[in-house]
């Protein structure tokens, strides 16, 4: 093997070794109808529009029209990204789309997305079904399909429309959820000065699941469990206030609640102990924005006083797996998110689910 050859593919092994994926940027869409409190405080006469801004934290919830799908908010977060110049369809060579709405059983709405987008023939696209945990699910693929070099620019689209699952007289589920999706842009970062095993931009990850509480949040009919009929289709009062078919969203909200308290703060522990950190080191904490009650408390028992917590869902509600990234950016508008900080990401819900990351946006993020 001649000297050149052999420096050449000495070359490829520090490229390899050093390239690292990075969150290079992030835009969202929302759908144009609201949802506003004082509608809500009308369906529920026990609540009133202060209550439920008191309790939730939430003033508006974006909700989609009636014939507009995941499918369609997607591609718009991801216009909305091309247009803030970070890059070209032509230049994305993998899609990856978290969604639990998506337009049809198959194909594929990652393929569906991809031909409106006008992406190459050449990309890879694939759905993957999660919730409130999804965006970090969604990033350790990114980061997997880069960092083992096959794709250099992944796009990474959540959409939700849990509001299509919800009964009108649900107070358990009504006054919490909004419509929303957003685009995240993650590429291969070359120049990174430091080895991506001591300082990842995005990692390590940490992962957990308990199918045990699956029923605690779930559409029961429509699958093929449990397929549409008749009797499915009927609503019936559940006894607590609410009123829903086996067709829509039930939800267990203090099963929901104990869990997140169960699960999130070993996990913020164990995430700070496996990168390697202190609460203090992390710029700022962004968890799944399940609403302000469940936020706050979680804030107490993991012991994040006083530190960068972002908890502001006024205008969004809880937007599932989009509810992160939308937040990711808000802060960053807010200015509680700087270049180049550690930033702690905590996802926890449907499934049941929860995943932690920390990544660190560059100074150029957009």
């Amino acid at each position: 093997m001649s000297g050149e050859h052999q420096n050449r593919l000495k070359s490829k092994k520090i490229i390899l070794m050093t390239m690292q994926a990075e969150i290079q940027s992030i835009a969202y869409y929302l759908p144009e109808n609201y949802l506003g409190n004082a509608e809500l405080a009308q369906s529920f006469p026990n609540w009133t529009e202060e209550k439920i801004v008191n309790k939730l934290g939430i003033e508006l919830r974006p909700i989609a029209a009636t014939q507009e799908t995941a499918t369609d908010m997607a591609v718009s977060a991801a216009e909305n990204l091309f247009e803030n110049g970070c890059c070209e369809p032509e230049e994305i060579d993998f899609l990856l789309f978290c969604t639990q709405s998506p337009d049809y059983f198959l194909p594929t709405s990652a393929c569906l997305i991809h031909e409106r987008l006008g992406l190459p023939k050449s990309c890879g696209a694939l759905d993957f079904n999660l919730g409130c945990s999804g965006y970090i699910y969604g990033l350790s693929l990114a980061k997997g399909i880069i960092e083992t070099g096959s794709a250099k620019k992944v796009l990474f689209i959540t959409s939700e429309t849990y509001s299509k699952y919800i009964n009108r007289e649900d107070r358990a589920s009504r006054p919490l959820f909004g419509d929303g999706a957003s685009a995240t842009l993650i590429v291969a970062n070359n120049q990174h000065p430091t080895p991506p095993q001591s300082n990842p931009l995005i990692g390590p990850f940490v992962f957990g699941t308990d199918g045990s509480g699956a029923d605690l949040l779930i559409v029961p009919a429509g699958g093929h469990r449990m397929p549409k009929n008749n009797d499915t289709a009927t609503e019936l009062p559940d006894g607590k206030g609410n009123v829903r078919s086996k067709e829509q969203l039930k939800m267990h909200g203090p099963g929901i609640f104990s869990f997140a308290i169960d699960r999130v703060p070993p996990l913020v522990e164990e995430l700070l102990d496996k990168s390697k950190k202190k609460r203090d080191d992390i710029g700022c904490y962004i968890f799944h924005q399940a609403n302000k009650y469940m936020l706050d408390r979680l804030q107490e028992l993991c012991r994040l006083d006083g530190l960068n917590y972002f908890n502001n869902m006024r205008q969004r509600g809880n937007t599932v797996s989009s509810s992160i990234p939308i937040a990711i950016v808000d802060a960053w508008q807010e200015g509680m998110v700087k270049p180049n900080q550690k930033i702690m990401l905590v996802g926890f819900g449907v499934g049941l689910s929860w995943a932690g990351t920390l990544i660190q946006l560059p100074a150029n993020f957009i």
